[in-house]
């Protein structure tokens, strides 16, 4: 079976290395849409000038809409000329093209509807990558883990993905955060919809370009974001859309622990206050919610862990 496959490249201050990528993406691919994301160093009129590749198109952003806006304008483009899978590259050349091939195989062969990169793989490598990057995208990626519900990758802030034009037909466009917390908020909207993701090894490279990410800065955006789609996963999957033992663990253990520690700290104040001794019974009393709570959540996480979305929604939709 042909399979069309086209790849997104979002621009922003891009111009050292946009036209080398370019030239580097195998005659695999059908079509390459660059999004220049009002780039102020003009990304996109230099590939214009100066790139003859007829499988070329460059859109314009009349205002910084962030990565992920540009990428979503490129998931249009693509989804309007029919192509099958929409593989993302960014400009500055730290993804290389050549894995396309190893990024689209699994939802070709119909095992994955979409593929994310994963640096950590390979740990020689690991040690290329600058120390601050290193520490985020650990915190990241756990934070991440928490609020997708894919509890199976790592190195989730990572830009390298491709993804089957079924699935971006059902993802909402209006609601997915358009800048850096774009890959994570995608995951959780991918998650709501029971799409398998599968990550794909990969080496990246740093060199002269410069990231527009600064990790100490989103740390915390990233932090309460993550929280609030943490919350609103877990309201849809464990109560609208289905009520499990799971569902029952967590309310329990939450109100158990809330218990246990509400009692335990006003019975402690007032022992201090009166410089008493609190009662063994009365610090059982406390102690027994927590530890039975803390033992209800655990099981709810183990359940949500096992519960990694396994079957591809690809195999099932429609064209």
């Amino acid at each position: 079976m042909s399979c069309s496959i086209a790849v997104v490249i979002p621009c922003y201050r891009v111009t050292a290395h946009v036209l080398q990528v370019i030239a580097a993406v195998g005659g695999e691919v059908r079509r390459i849409y660059v999004v220049d994301d009002a780039c102020p160093d003009g990304s996109g009129t230099l590939v214009l000038e100066q790139c003859a590749d007829p499988r070329v198109t460059v859109v314009f952003h009349e205002t910084n809409l962030g990565v992920g806006g540009a990428v979503m304008t490129g998931y249009r483009a693509a989804l309007a000329d029919g192509m099958d899978i929409i593989v993302k590259v960014d400009g500055d050349g730290q993804m290389d093209p050549a894995l396309i091939p190893y990024f689209v195989a699994p939802i070709l062969n119909g095992q994955a509807d979409y593929t994310k990169g994963n640096r950590f793989y390979d740990l020689t490598h690991i040690g290329q990558m600058p120390a601050i990057r290193l520490f985020g995208n650990m915190a990241l990626s756990f934070m991440s883990k928490l609020s997708s519900g894919y509890w199976n990758l790592f190195d989730t802030t990572n830009g390298y993905t491709a993804i089957h034009s079924k699935v971006v037909k059902r993802i909402p466009f209006d609601k997915v955060s358009q800048r850096y917390f774009f890959e994570t908020d995608l995951l959780f909207r991918l998650n709501i919809i029971r799409a398998v993701v599968v990550d794909i090894p990969m080496d990246a490279s740093y060199g002269s370009e410069k990231s527009n990410l600064l990790v100490r800065k989103i740390l915390v955006e990233f932090l309460f974001k993550n929280l609030r789609n943490f919350s609103k996963r877990v309201f849809y999957n464990y109560f609208l859309r289905d009520m499990t033992v799971a569902s029952l663990e967590l309310v329990l253990g939450m109100v158990a622990m809330i218990f246990g520690l509400i009692f335990g700290g006003i019975h402690w104040f007032l022992g201090v206050r009166s410089d008493t001794s609190t009662p063994t019974g009365t610090i059982m009393l406390a102690a027994l919610p927590i530890m039975l709570g803390l033992q209800m959540i655990l099981a709810f996480v183990a359940f949500d862990v096992a519960s990694v979305p396994r079957r591809p929604i690809q195999l099932d939709l429609p064209d």
